[in-house]
């Protein structure tokens, strides 16, 4: 039997797991209060959204994530895509208004 382990409701050692604190902790580079994210392009978001899309739109996204991860020569996945594509588009709103691309789009659906 592995070492900590009663063979039956004997009084094992439970193995010393690592607090919160630990499993939390920043790294070097947050303590040092360098720029992770450009690092390797991930950062831990707080919320999620699901959206549902058809099938071209899908073969759409990857093409151009793929166009782009050719021409840039970076790894580029479909939600950093699509927050990219948010926040043109969210831009555009906020400075264009009605005008927008978006406002434009959604007015002729």
């Amino acid at each position: 039997m592995p070492r900590g382990v009663a063979a039956s409701g004997g009084s094992a050692k439970r193995p010393s797991m690592p607090g919160a604190d630990e499993l939390f902790r920043a790294t070097a580079a947050q303590a040092k209060g360098e720029d992770t994210a450009t690092a390797s392009g991930r950062v831990k978001h707080d919320e999620k959204m699901t959206v549902y899309v058809t099938a071209a739109e899908l073969l759409a996204v990857e093409q151009a994530r793929l166009q782009l991860r050719g021409e840039l020569g970076r790894t580029v996945d479909r939600g950093r895509f699509v927050r990219a594509a948010l926040a043109v588009a969210l831009a555009d709103l906020e400075v264009r208004g009605t005008s927008s691309d978006v406002a434009r789009r959604l007015s002729e659906q």
